[in-house]
């Protein structure tokens, strides 16, 4: 598999990406419950309810007086005599007992139905410090489950490099001791000829050389073997699972901007400096939702309700069992024992917390990046002196084997002039390794956009 690959199956396959975005799923449900708050209330309520009897009302006993009163009757003629006829007609005072009356109000079956409305109007501020406080949060999930993504592929790019690091140290022990091989059999050759400089000590330190590489190169299989057992791990595949990078050798990308310039386009893509910042952002959010505590609250209401009950009477009349209400409600905090003084103490603490955490960051961020910056600087100097040196060992060593055909060099010289190649070669990919692991971290510090553009591609 190809680095590219690797990295894809890694994004593919790793438990922790989907942690991650269930964390902003989790944030932008947070968002959306703030957002609801700027929407009217609307809710519809039923209830049916049965009461053990029904309810009733005692109208007490009373006497009702008919005052004394007089008056004139006038009799028509004709009937007392054959004219019209006056006469005065007197009422004495009439008392009246009312008894005890039991009036049923309703009966004891009832259903109600009921749609209440509520409209926040004004509430100070609490509702946009809510918003504030929830974007910045989600911001900060982004930024989070984007430093997962860095992690994975930092992780990824280690075992791949490490993997290809393996394989060259394996081959350069098996190269080299197939030399050694050669040069012990050249060695007992010219020891059982006799005649020459060489002689059987000079045989035995070779064969001892031989058997110590031999034991070397079987661990250097074994790391090979774990290495990419390590690299299929971290891409996600099952542990019986090996991957052999496409790569045989780690390119070589210098970076091509200065230092000044790297950190300062740090703060544009690292995503624990673009974290902070809409912690920021969220914490100046709870400073005005806090404070909204001082001011007052202004809400519209209305109701329309229903009741069904089938008495007829009492409280159970056409105009009770249907009707609405709007209505303007007025909260106006008074006296809190200073609870929302202190919350807000509290947010504006909490803010002034993440500024000098900000300081404490760009400090901090800069320094890590001018140590990975002075880190790869250095690995690319060691990178073409050890180049060079290998060169000049491999040179060597050829000169050596030829001398040592010859007899003209002794035997020890032979063998050191084969394991200084092997030492110079291995100094040179360990520092390839690094410079790669380093342009790696770079990355998970800074971020893959700001790597690209700073590598240069060619790879020679």
């Amino acid at each position: 598999m190809s680095l590219d690959e690797c990295l894809d199956t890694a994004l593919r396959n790793n438990r922790r990406r989907p942690a991650s975005r269930f964390a902003v799923a989790v944030a932008e449900a947070q968002h959306h419950q703030a957002l609801s708050g700027y929407w009217p209330q609307l809710k519809l309520q039923a209830t049916y309810q049965h009461m053990d009897e029904a309810p009733n009302f005692i109208f007490p006993s009373s006497n009702m007086v008919v005052p004394a009163s007089s008056a004139v009757i006038t009799v028509p003629a004709g009937v007392l005599g054959p004219t019209a006829v006056s006469l005065p007609v007197s009422v004495p005072t009439q008392v009246y007992n009312v008894p005890v009356q039991d009036v049923k109000l309703m009966n004891p079956d009832s259903v109600i139905g009921s749609v209440n409305f509520t409209w926040l109007v004004y509430d100070g501020g609490l509702r946009s410090g809510l918003n504030q406080q929830t974007t910045g949060y989600v911001e900060a999930m982004k930024q989070e489950a984007r430093r997962t993504d860095l992690e994975i592929a930092d992780s990824v790019k280690r075992m791949y490099f490490g993997s290809i690091l393996a394989h060259q140290l394996r081959q350069l022990g098996t190269d080299t001791l197939a030399r050694m091989e050669a040069t012990l059999s050249l060695t007992e050759t010219m020891y059982k000829g006799g005649g020459g400089k060489v002689t059987k000590a000079d045989y035995l330190d070779n064969k001892i050389m031989v058997e110590t590489i031999r034991a070397m190169v079987a661990q250097l299989d074994k790391n090979e073997a774990m290495a990419r057992a390590a690299l299929a791990n971290a891409v996600g595949l099952p542990w019986q699972a090996n991957v052999t990078p496409k790569d045989v050798e780690i390119a070589f990308a210098p970076l091509s901007s200065d230092l000044p310039a790297l950190v300062g386009d740090a703060y544009e893509f690292s995503p624990d400096w673009k974290r902070l910042d809409a912690g920021l952002r969220a914490s100046d959010g709870a400073v005005q939702t806090a404070r909204s505590g001082h001011a007052p609250k202004l809400a519209l209401t209305g109701k329309l309700h229903k009741w069904w009950n089938s008495y007829d009477a009492g409280m159970a009349t056409d105009t009770n069992k249907e009707g609405w209400t709007v209505g303007v409600g007025l909260e106006m905090p008074l006296f809190d024992g200073f609870l929302t003084r202190h919350k807000v103490a509290e947010a504006r603490a909490r803010l002034d917390q993440l500024k000098e955490q900000r300081i404490l960051l760009r400090e901090g961020l800069g320094l890590q990046i001018k140590d990975i910056f002075l880190g790869i600087e250095a690995t690319n100097k060691a990178r073409e002196a050890t180049l060079t040196a290998m060169n000049a060992a491999s040179e060597n060593r050829d000169l050596n084997i030829r001398a040592y055909q010859n007899e003209l060099v002794e035997t020890d010289k032979v063998i050191r002039a084969q394991l200084t190649e092997a030492l110079m070669s291995a100094q040179f990919f360990k520092n390839c390794y690094d410079g790669a692991v380093l342009r790696s971290q770079l990355a998970l510090v800074v971020g893959t956009e700001i790597s690209r553009r700073l590598e240069n591609p060619s790879h020679p």
